[in-house]
């Protein structure tokens, strides 16, 4: 089993910068990958981001290509820097891992307001 918790959500300006950490602990050793996801009101959830433990390949929904950062420090923790935020960001924020299972955090709030 994979536990996951995130912080550093809140309320900021649009133009504004956030960053999310995802602490892992349990099985941290059957992880291959993490990722950020977030689901906005009335909307489906998506990738926002991911990252490859070993090698650090990362890939980005095009929406936030160029403001957005994933990084991780081993397979402890994972990072999404969030510059110049908009307030279609708003919405709940997951980590995830993938392994052999896929496992989910609770979510952080990200409000940007206008």
């Amino acid at each position: 089993q994979v536990q996951l918790m995130e912080s550093g959500g809140g309320l900021v300006q649009a133009g504004g910068s956030l960053r999310l950490s995802c602490a892992a602990s349990g099985s941290i050793f059957s992880i291959n990958a993490m990722g950020w996801y977030r689901q906005a009101p009335g909307k489906q959830r998506e990738r926002v981001a991911t990252i490859i433990i070993t090698s650090g390949s990362t890939t980005y929904a095009d929406s936030v290509k160029g403001r957005f950062t994933i990084s991780r420090d081993g397979a402890k923790t994972v990072y999404l820097r969030m510059n110049s935020l908009k307030p279609e960001d708003t919405a709940v924020y997951y980590c995830s891992a993938f392994g052999l299972n896929t496992y989910w955090g609770q979510g952080t709030q990200v409000t940007v307001s206008s």
